[in-house]
């Protein structure tokens, strides 16, 4: 039986959220009889550990941290706290392949997981980045057709013909279309590393345990295609295999917070002293804040900072690129909206008076782009 003292903590708080997670972490830990549960070192890992912790009254849940090859020195360290902390043993894993070993055999990252993917296949068939549509660019490269809907922003089948899309185009990215064919890459670019460094050793952990029962530390509240994968705290395997388990999916900041304070759960360096928002693989070239950490990882531990600028340098330069096309694009669609307030005066508009195509054509790009430019330090 959970310790009273434990819920009736929860219960003192008024934090439903964190009881509830309470009851089914041990239910759902009472129908394993092999769980592993995986270890980043970062904040929202911290509270799963001292959640399922607490709850494995039997000792059965093994504990794993990949080692990706760009780690914070002060992950490593809060690791062996963790391990000091609840008397537990953190098994210490090596990637299938390392970050900079994918990054060189592959490409780099680029803005997400997601958009990386699409042009690392629009690239393997040696796509032009033309803006034709999806129609004529299907003639020209036939087993590419997710990239091409991804680039065109349009969904074909044979039954419903074309048909748009919103989730998964471009057009999330704001102007990134209009900044593409205007820059091409001129370097390979991939998300591959998180694969080989990440899931690959994850799920070969799974299978040396044989594993029925995986637990993780994701969010619905962090947002992304991770999160957004999943639409319940738990998954069951269709087949026979490992089930997963995501004992804080339905946490907000604010659950965070009150978990932290009424169990006393202390975070590493990289919070605490650095002042990081999140810590995972170093310089990660998807993070919208990586202006901010770079800055933070040159101070902190700078040989890392060398490190990533090293790897993911290329991205950073193209990052910043298409951060500063985006915000030139923006105020031509404000000056060109303004125009066309002072031109309505008189009865007329842009498009009467010969207004600039390009931009009327960007503006028709959708929803929004992070104005965050990384930048690279003198020196680097």
């Amino acid at each position: 039986m959970m310790n009273e003292e434990l819920l009736k903590t929860c219960a003192d708080q008024n934090n439903y959220t964190i009881y509830t997670a309470f009851c089914k972490a041990q239910r759902i830990l009472m129908r394993s009889y092999t769980p592993v549960c995986s270890i980043s070192g970062g904040s929202d890992s911290d509270i799963v550990l001292d959640m399922i912790h607490k709850v494995d009254e039997d000792g059965k849940v093994k504990y794993f941290w990949i080692d990706t090859g760009l780690e914070y020195q002060a992950t490593k360290e809060h690791l062996d706290c963790l391990e000091q902390k609840y008397g537990i043993e953190i098994i210490r894993l090596k990637p299938d392949k390392p970050i900079p070993t994918c990054v060189r055999e592959y490409g780099v990252p680029f803005l997400s997981k997601y958009v990386s993917e699409q042009m690392m296949r629009l690239q393997a068939h040696g796509f032009q980045w033309e803006d034709e549509p999806l129609e004529e660019l299907l003639k020209k490269y036939p087993r590419c057709k997710t990239a091409l809907q991804w680039w065109c922003g349009e969904r074909y089948s044979d039954k419903d013909g074309i048909q748009k899309i919103s989730r998964f185009s471009i057009y999330r990215n704001r102007f990134l279309k209009e900044f593409i064919m205007a820059n091409p890459p001129d370097f390979p670019i991939s998300n591959k590393c998180c694969e080989y460094s990440k899931k690959k050793p994850a799920k070969r952990i799974i299978k040396e345990l044989d594993a029925d029962l995986d637990i993780t530390g994701i969010r619905q509240s962090e947002g992304g295609i991770r999160s957004a994968a999943y639409k319940t705290c738990f998954s069951e395997c269709k087949s026979k295999g490992c089930n997963t388990f995501r004992p804080i999916f339905w946490y907000t900041d604010g659950d965070k917070r009150d978990y932290e304070e009424m169990f006393g759960v202390t975070h590493s360096r990289c919070y605490t002293e650095y002042g990081l928002r999140r810590t995972g693989c170093v310089g990660c070239p998807f993070s919208k804040h990586i202006n901010e950490e770079l800055a933070i990882i040159e101070e902190h531990e700078p040989m890392l900072y060398k490190a990533a600028v090293n790897i993911f340098g290329k991205s950073y330069e193209y990052t910043a690129k298409y951060r500063a096309f985006v915000k030139e694009m923006k105020a031509k669609e404000k000056e060109e909206k303004k125009r066309d307030r002072l031109l309505s005066l008189s009865g007329t508009s842009a498009c009467d008076t010969g207004g600039d195509s390009n931009t009327r054509s960007a503006v028709r790009s959708a929803v929004s782009a992070d104005e965050n430019a990384p930048e690279i330090g003198k020196g680097a």
